[in-house]
C-alpha cells in the first residue's frame, strides 16, 4: 500500500467516529474562550496555559468516549451513578475546602469536583432506565426517578452548592420531560420545590436572589458582581474596547472574571457585535445537537442526547443571563469558555456521547 493510502487509511480510522459539523463549532468556540481567557488572565499566563492542556486531554477524552457505541455506555449507567454518589459522600466525609465550600477531592496535585460527574450520570442512569421499562412507563417509574434524582442534588446542596445541585437536578428533569411526564406534574413539582430551596437556602444564597432583584440596595457587597458585570458588558457598546482593553477586568473591578464572570469580559471587549457571533455560535451547537437527537435510533439516544441538548442550553443561558442581570448570581461557567479542568472534561465528554450517537447510528445504518 502506498504511503499517502496508508495514511488516508489511518486518519479515517482515527475520525470515523468524529462528527466534522459539531467539532467544526465546538473549535471555533474553544478559540474564542483562548483568546478570552488570556486577556482575563493576564498578566499571569498560568491560567491560561493549564485549560491548553485541559483542552489537549479533554480532547483525547472526547475521541475514547465518541468511539464507545451507545449501547455501551448504556451498560455503565449504573456503575457510573453510583461511584459519583459515593464520591460526593466522600467529598463530605474527607473533601477539600474552598472559600467556605465543600466540593473537592484532592490526588495529590489535582483536585476533582465530583460534582460535575453528576450532571452526566444521572440522565445517562435515567436514560437507561426508562429504555428498560419502555413499553409500560407509569408514575411509579417517575417517582423512581425522582428520588434518584433528589440524592444527588441533596449532597450537592449541602456542600453547598446550590447552582450546580440545581444544574444537576434538570438534567434530571429533562429527562423526564422527553420521557413525557405531564406537565401539570412537573409544574406541581416546581411549585413544591421553589419555597423548599428557599427555606433550606443559606443565608448568602438568598441575599444573592435579593441583590438580583435590587442590586443597588447593597452594591459594595451582595449586588457587586452584578453591578460590575453589568458596567463592563454596558461599556463594550457596540464593537467593544479591543481585546486586552477591558478596563473592568484588567483594573480588577469584575470578580471571578476567568470563570464564572468570563463572558462580561468578553463582553467589554468585543462589545455587541462579537456577543452576537457568540450566540450564534451557540445557537449552531444547540441546532446540531437537537438534529442528532431528532436521528437517533433508539429511546435510550433520543433521551440522553435531548438532554445533553438541554444542558448546553441552559449552562450558556444561565450563565449569560447571570452576568447580564436577569438571573440571579450562580456557580455555572459559559461552556467551553469558563476556565475549569473538570467541567471541561463534563462538557467534552458530552460532545463525544452526541458523535458516539450520530455515528454509530451512520455505522447502523450502512
Amino acid at each position: 500500500m502506498p504511503l499517502r493510502d496508508h495514511f488516508s487509511a489511518v486518519w479515517l480510522r482515527f475520525t470515523r467516529h468524529i462528527d466534522g459539523p459539531l467539532m467544526a463549532i465546538v473549535l471555533l468556540l474553544l478559540a474564542v474562550g483562548a483568546i478570552v481567557l488570556f486577556s482575563a488572565s493576564a498578566p499571569d499566563t498560568g491560567r491560561f496555559i493549564q485549560q491548553m492542556k485541559s483542552i489537549g486531554v479533554a480532547l483525547i477524552v472526547m475521541w475514547i468516549v465518541a468511539s464507545i457505541p451507545p449501547h455501551r455506555l448504556a451498560q455503565i449507567a449504573l456503575p457510573l451513578y453510583l461511584v459519583g454518589v459515593l464520591l460526593l459522600v466522600a467529598v463530605a466525609l474527607f473533601g477539600v475546602s474552598v472559600n467556605g465550600s465543600r466540593r473537592w477531592l484532592a490526588l495529590g496535585s489535582f483536585r476533582f469536583q465530583p460534582s460535575e460527574l453528576l450532571k452526566l450520570a444521572v440522565p445517562l442512569l435515567l436514560a437507561w432506565y426508562f429504555q428498560k421499562v419502555e413499553a409500560r412507563i407509569n408514575l411509579g417509574n417517575f417517582l423512581i426517578a425522582m428520588l434518584l434524582i433528589a440524592l444527588p442534588a441533596w449532597l450537592i446542596k449541602r456542600q453547598p452548592d446550590l447552582g450546580t445541585a440545581l444544574l444537576v437536578a434538570a438534567s434530571g428533569f429533562y429527562v423526564l420531560y422527553l420521557a413525557r411526564l405531564s406537565w401539570k406534574v412537573i409544574f406541581l413539582m416546581i411549585a413544591a420545590t421553589v419555597p423548599t430551596i428557599w427555606l433550606f437556602a443559606h443565608d448568602y444564597q438568598k441575599q444573592r436572589v435579593l441583590a438580583f432583584l435590587d442590586p443597588g440596595a447593597d452594591p459594595l457587597r451582595s449586588g457587586y458582581h452584578t453591578l460590575q458585570a453589568s458596567i463592563a458588558i454596558g461599556s463594550g457598546g457596540l464593537t467593544g474596547k479591543g481585546w486586552m482593553q477591558g478596563t473592568q477586568a484588567h483594573l480588577d473591578f469584575l470578580p471571578e472574571r476567568h470563570t464564572d464572570f468570563i463572558f462580561a469580559v468578553y463582553g467589554e471587549e468585543f462589545g455587541l457585535i462579537g456577543n452576537i457571533v457568540l450566540l450564534a455560535l451557540y445557537a449552531a451547537l444547540l441546532l446540531r445537537a437537537l438534529m442528532i437527537a431528532s436521528h437517533a435510533s433508539s429511546l435510550f439516544d433520543r433521551l440522553l442526547a435531548g438532554t445533553i441538548t438541554l444542558m448546553l442550553f441552559t449552562y450558556a443561558a444561565v450563565n449569560m443571563g447571570m452576568v447580564s442581570g436577569i438571573l440571579p448570581v450562580v456557580g455555572v461557567p459559559l461552556p467551553f469558555i469558563s476556565y475549569g479542568g473538570t467541567a471541561m472534561f463534563s462538557l467534552f465528554i458530552c460532545i463525544g456521547i452526541l458523535m458516539s450517537i450520530q455515528t454509530h447510528r451512520k455505522l447502523v445504518s450502512t
